[in-house]
């Protein structure tokens, strides 16, 4: 296994290169690098993860990374379980995601430059995921948030594009400002990266206290909340919406938000230390699942409701891991994957039929011109809302009885909630595009056609996976579903003690708002004019995102902003480049004074030194 695993992060490494440096000779032939990298990847991870079902598993240096002094960090790898799953979602998909991409961008002038960034940012999440030390780990994340920028801001002519890409990097940079300080305590406290040393002294015993435990787990969790888009840095991943939609399939389904929750997983020895830091955890996850859902609610552009759908379902995933439900967790985290990957993929099938056009209010009556896109939406639909048997209501419902089973009612009660309401926008979205009666032009509507195959394939797959994820993975039983036995050499496997109970109510949580969809949008015709227009204050507090960005512009940014103009005009002007100038100009007074010592004059220069000698006479004369 030592030889094959630099290989997985290898090949899209090579591929990001060759398209970087002969993308232009080669141009739109650009998708036979990209995507046999990442085919080679998802091979040799899927002879990993065979290695790692046989029992075998992997930790070691690829390279003496840096020594110097008493810090020393290799290129450490580690595969276990874990990270064998993460192999296989972010190839996997990450693969499908490429092919499409070959339909989707076929006529956009930065073809080659589109595929090199897609194998870099495959690469730098398998770094993440494969990292055996906090320092790998951390260039990884900073890697992906790289990347996240240069993606969403692919199309840098529109200003739109530009001002997304950069709201993603800064606003992560929070987050990863409190990350970068949790390692650093982390290597003052315990003298080494390596998570095996590290989480080996997890424990009260190594005498350190339980408050720097739970400081450790919080400054970890804000950078978590910057790359999973929680509360109150949640505000990037709308706004991502401007780049590529195989980009917004890539990010939201395979890559960089998925970071949080592996990571807080990954760090499970740290976090339970001091059970206050999960508590957080969940409680964040929770609100943002609820706070999310509410605005999904009412978006009248389908890849926003779809944005909005994914923080609220990464609020799932923080709550599994934050009641100990680590398993339940990533299952969510691997089935999400797949149905949002499809939906995202099914939008961008919709776009490219329509000509770009991605309002809700200028669609509908779109099945029997795209058959294939719509049979494959309505599968990720289903998954999305948790209806079973397929695969989110598996991996939803293991999270919700979980959340009971340790005796969090109202952590139970807000995810029955947000179930509630993500059935309700997603099958809103469903009616609104794809049923009904159609409200674009003749001419518009002429021009609809589904997608080519190339585009299509992926959906056809994917929707498959989400159909059978569930059934295979999560069926449950007296000894766990396969999923959690599959990790039970890292996660306790949990038995609910609530039998039927959990999946009954689910399921009907979910087809209320399947149904309440269907009296709203689907029984007759929608007006166009009545779609994303405010009716009540509520409403309209849906509608403006409960202001906060609005909040955040007038208490942050132009504050920032202000003090910097104030800076730039008051400070540098007449601080620094005063004080500069200031004492050039004192220079230039004394010298202009001394000057005038200078005057040529051969007796002048004599009394001078007649005047100096009687002086140091003088002075000899009186001691």
């Amino acid at each position: 296994m030592s030889r094959l695993v630099p290989l997985i992060p290898l090949f899209p490494l090579l591929g990001a290169l060759v398209n970087a440096l002969f993308g232009r000779a080669i141009n739109h032939q650009a998708h036979w690098v990209g995507v046999s990298a990442v085919a080679l990847s998802f091979l040799t991870s899927c002879s990993v993860f065979a290695r790692v079902m046989g029992g075998e598993t992997y930790s070691g240096d690829v390279f003496t990374w840096i020594a110097a002094g008493p810090f020393s960090a290799g290129a450490t790898v580690q595969v276990d379980h874990l990270s064998a799953v993460m192999l296989l979602v972010v190839t996997g998909v990450g693969l499908l995601i490429h092919v499409y991409s070959v339909g989707y961008m076929h006529e956009d002038d930065g073809y080659a430059r589109f595929f090199c960034y897609l194998n870099l940012f495959i690469f730098s999440m398998l770094v993440l995921v494969l990292a055996g030390n906090f320092l790998l780990l951390y260039v990884g994340w900073e890697a992906v948030g790289l990347c996240s920028y240069l993606l969403i801001g692919f199309w840098y002519e529109k200003k739109s594009a530009t001002d997304a890409g950069k709201k993603a990097f800064i606003v992560n940079r929070v987050g990863d400002f409190g990350f970068g300080l949790g390692i650093m305590l982390i290597w003052t406290t315990f003298g080494t990266l390596n998570f095996t040393e590290v989480f080996a002294k997890a424990n009260i015993e190594s005498g350190v206290s339980q408050l720097t435990f739970l400081i450790i787990s919080l400054l970890l969790f804000i950078g978590a909340c910057g790359k999973s888009a929680q509360l109150p840095l949640h505000v990037w991943l709308p706004d991502a919406m401007e780049g590529p939609t195989p980009v917004s399939a890539l990010i939201h389904a395979a890559t960089m938000v998925t970071a949080g929750v592996y990571m807080v997983a990954r760090c499970r020895a740290l976090f339970e230390v001091n059970p206050a830091a999960l508590e957080v955890v969940a409680w964040v996850g929770a609100l943002t699942a609820v706070f999310a859902a509410t605005i999904g609610l009412v978006q009248t552009d389908i890849k926003r409701v779809l944005a909005y759908s994914t923080i609220s379902q990464l609020g799932y995933m923080f709550v599994g891991v934050g009641v100990g439900a680590y398993s339940a967790g990533i299952f969510h985290l691997v089935t999400h994957a797949f149905f949002k990957a499809l939906l995202f993929l099914g939008a961008g099938s919709v776009i490219h039929g329509m000509h770009g056009e991605q309002d809700l209010r200028r669609m509908g009556g779109l099945a029997p011109k795209m058959l294939i896109t719509t049979v494959t939406f309505f599968v990720g639909a289903l998954g999305l809302a948790g209806v079973p048997p397929l695969a989110g209501f598996f991996s939803k419902d293991a999270i919700l009885g979980a959340a009971l089973h340790e005796g969090h009612t109202g952590l139970f009660l807000l995810l029955l909630a947000g179930a509630f309401m993500t059935a309700f926008y997603t099958f809103r979205l469903v009616f609104l595009a794809f049923f009904g009666a159609p409200r674009m032009s003749r001419e518009a509507l002429r021009h609809v056609h589904e997608s080519p195959g190339v585009m299509t394939l992926p959906l056809v797959v994917l929707a498959a996976a989400t159909l059978l994820a569930g059934v295979v993975l999560g069926l449950p039983s007296s000894h766990g579903t396969p999923f959690e036995r599959f990790l039970s050499s890292l996660f306790p496997v949990e038995e609910s003690a609530h039998g039927l109970l959990v999946p009954l109510v689910s399921a009907a949580v979910a087809l209320g708002g399947v149904a309440l969809a269907w009296a709203m949008y689907g029984r007759g015709a929608v007006r166009a004019d009545r779609i994303g227009v405010a009716r009540n204050p509520v409403h309209r507090l849906l509608l403006e995102k409960y202001w906060l960005d609005e909040l955040y512009d007038a208490v942050i940014v132009q504050p920032l902003y202000a003090f910097s103009r104030w800076c730039a005009r008051v400070f540098d002007l007449r601080g620094i480049d005063g004080a500069v100038n200031g004492l050039g100009r004192m220079v230039v007074a004394w010298a202009s004074g001394l000057r005038r010592v200078q005057t040529g004059l051969v007796m002048n220069y004599a009394l001078s030194m007649l005047l100096g000698a009687i002086v140091m006479v003088a002075i000899l004369l009186a001691r």
